[in-house]
């Protein structure tokens, strides 16, 4: 499942590392869904959430939730 996301052609910085899935991940971090509700969404297992997220914190360089929300929302995230 593709969402629009703002910024989407260009992903400058640390969002041009995230693969399609992650950023399809992050969209739905920056709306403040949890792990289940993005599970359910995207039709993955909560594990395979939480493994996604590590590797998107990593990439972001964000140590948390929060900070990952508050990037996302900053590059154009969460809007949809």
């Amino acid at each position: 499942m593709a969402f629009i996301r703002a910024d989407d052609g260009a992903g400058r910085g640390r969002f041009a590392k995230l693969t399609a899935r992650e950023r399809d991940l992050i969209e739905l971090i920056a709306q403040g869904r949890d792990n289940a509700q993005i599970a359910a969404v995207l039709g993955l297992s909560e594990k395979t959430v939480r493994n996604h997220i590590t590797s998107i914190f990593a990439k972001l360089e964000v140590e948390n939730r929060s900070q990952a929300i508050v990037r996302a929302r900053e590059a154009g995230f969460g809007g949809g």
